[in-house]
This record gives C-alpha cells, structure tokens and sequence, in this order.
C-alpha cells in the first residue's frame, strides 16, 4: 500500500523553530567570574577588613585557605598589614566530647555575647572525610540564629589534611577577624582528642564541656585535657539532669584540686550552664572576664601570646620547608620511581626520605 503523499498544508505540520538564543549571558558570566577570581592588591583587602567588611574578610580567609601559590604570598602580606590592628580580642577555645552540645552552646553563648555589646567571631572546625576532604557538618546550619546576627561571624573551616583538625590558616583567619574589629574569637574544635593543643596554642582561655553522667568510656577524651582547661562547664542542665549535673560539677572541682596550679597561677573552675534554655551563659562569661583581668595583670597574658606568636614562626617553619620541599622540580621527577622501589620493598623507608631530601639538597646548592 502506498504512503499518502504528505499535505503540507495540514494543521499538524510542525514547522522547523527558531534556535533560541541560550538564557545564560555568556559574556556577563566571564565578567562575572573573572571578577570574583580577581586577585586585588594587599592594600585593597586591608581596607576591606579595617572597614568591617564582610565579603572582603570571607575572600581574605578563602585566600589563607587556598593552596595557589600566588594566593598565599598575597594572604601572607595581608597578615602582616593586619598583625598591628590584631590581638585586641579575647581568645577563647572551646572543646568537648561529640555529642556534648559545641555548636548547641556556642550559639547560645555567641547570642548571650552580642546582646551585651560584644563581636562575635567564631572559627569552627568542621570535621572533614580524610579519603574526599568533603566537610560533613556546617556550621551556619547547625548556628542559624548566630549566623543571622549582625555583629556575629561564623566560618566553619575543614580539618582535612591538618593535624587534629587545626592548622594555619586557623591561627591567620583569627589575626584578620579580630584586624576587622571582633573583640571576642571563639574557636570550636571537632572534640577528637588531638587538637586541643593546637588551639591551646592559640587562645586565652581554653574552655572543656562536658556531660553529666557520660561514663568514663565516653569521657576518656578528659584526663589529657583537663589539666590545659581553664574551666569546666557541665552541659544541659536543665530538667531532670540539673542534680546529675550538680553532682558532676562538684566532682570535677574536687578533682582540679588534685591537679599543680598551672603557670599562670590561675585556679580552673566549674560552671553548669543549659544552652537550651540559654541559662548560666553570663556566669560563664564573667568568669572568662576575670582570668582575662587576672592573666593581664600577673602578666601572663602578655607573655602567652608571645609564646603563641614564636610557635607560629615554627609552624611556618615546618610549611614552608614542606611546601619548597614537595613543589621542587628534581623532587617530583624521582618521587614516583623512588615510591616505587619503597613499595616492592628494594629500599627501606629511610633510604627513600634521604634520597628524595639528597635530591633536594643537591638541586639548591
């Protein structure tokens, strides 16, 4: 049977179209991400910052974060214009077993601050995957009613790579948020056991939450920290856990007395505190008041941020070497053979570390 011959005045003809332009501007979309990946002068983010900007001080601390090179010799020369207009902050640290409430208190504790006039800025280390470096917490979510405060700050910054989840550009985002006027850091670690020191190093006051009634088991993390805490403040203290929580308070402060007076002279003490129903927050705060006025006038102070600022030197340091070392030339061409014969088992660990820092050597003599 034959086909019909096409009528080509049928209504149900379809027309060929018109190739419609595309609904993204492509031209304005360059311009548009040229301008953002734009790498401004020194002097353009340091104004930025001394104005309080907050689009420039997120764009300087994604420059601290960055492994470009060129992004950190610029971040490195802002930091050192911000260093004069820095340390005016009072550095707290905070940390505490998963589950004990962090980000639950530090929002509470952010709210209470900026209701009394204070700036609030919050660096939180938000733990990361090792294997996709991809963050599994975010801390503008978990802090929403902080985040929306006017004259608070939250930058939640992934632990990958780093040792315990703190590294450089945690101690640099704090010098540049305090350049931009925060008079209050809080620095909120992933509670893991190993980056307690590190954020030791760099606050004034170092603050350990803990639960009532956990068990040892839970709250093994506590006998490493205890002795660098300058407070203890029993979390969720409210409803029936308020005698449970009275109960732990006395048997923390029965054993800080078992501990030496630290350096500073100053004696921890324990609070009790309920994030939820934003009880015990101006407690706690007076008492970071008084070791601050203590610390500044035994001196203290002044001689721990001294202290902080010659162990940032050797952090640099260990980076900078690390980096020179691993982005040498003579270095990359050997690694993959040296690997190699490491892992078919021809040379010893050793021997591949003294061949790779030979090579090293050798190439900058």
């Amino acid at each position: 049977m034959e086909e019909p011959e096409n009528n080509h005045n049928s209504a149900s003809k379809v027309n060929e179209g018109i190739n419609q332009p595309s609904s993204i501007n492509k031209d304005a979309l360059k311009k548009i991400k040229a301008k953002r990946h734009k790498l401004h002068s020194p002097e353009f983010y340091v104004d930025g910052i001394l104005k309080g900007d907050r689009t420039i001080l997120s764009r300087v601390i994604t420059l601290l974060e960055s492994s470009h090179q060129r992004h950190y010799v610029t971040s490195q020369k802002i930091i050192e214009k911000c260093l004069p207009h820095s340390a005016k902050s009072i550095r707290i640290g905070i940390t505490g077993i998963p589950g004990v409430g962090k980000s639950t208190f530090i929002e509470a504790f952010g709210k209470y601050l900026t209701s009394i006039g204070r700036k609030v800025a919050v660096l939180a280390i938000d733990p990361s995957s090792e294997k996709t470096k991809g963050s599994i917490l975010g801390d503008k979510t978990r802090m929403e009613e902080l985040a929306n405060d006017p004259n608070a700050y939250i930058r939640p910054t992934s632990s990958a790579g780093t040792l315990g989840g703190v590294a450089r550009k945690t101690r640099e985002s704090l010098i540049v948020c305090e350049a931009a006027g925060f008079d209050t850091i809080i620095i909120e670690t992933v509670g893991v056991g190993q980056s307690e020191i590190a954020v030791n190093s760099m606050v004034d006051f170092f603050l350990l939450l803990m639960l009532a009634g956990a068990g040892d088991e839970l709250q093994g993390i506590k006998r490493g920290i205890m002795e660098m805490a300058d407070a203890i403040v029993i979390t969720k203290a409210d409803g029936d856990n308020v005698i449970k929580s009275q109960h732990a308070k006395n048997e923390f402060a029965n054993a800080l007395r078992l501990f030496p007076i630290s350096e500073s002279q100053w004696i921890p003490q324990v609070e009790t505190c309920s994030a939820l129903m934003k009880e015990g927050m101006d407690k706690i705060w007076n008492l970071i008041i008084e070791h601050h006025n203590f610390t500044k006038n035994n001196g203290y102070l002044e001689k721990k941020r001294k202290e902080q600022a010659k162990f940032r030197m050797y952090v640099m340091i260990d980076e900078i070497l690390k980096n020179k070392f691993y982005g040498n030339s003579e270095v990359s061409k050997i690694f993959p053979q040296v690997e190699a014969e490491l892992l078919a088992g021809k040379i010893s660990s050793y021997i591949a570390a003294q061949r790779l820092l030979d090579a090293y050597f050798n190439f900058n003599r």
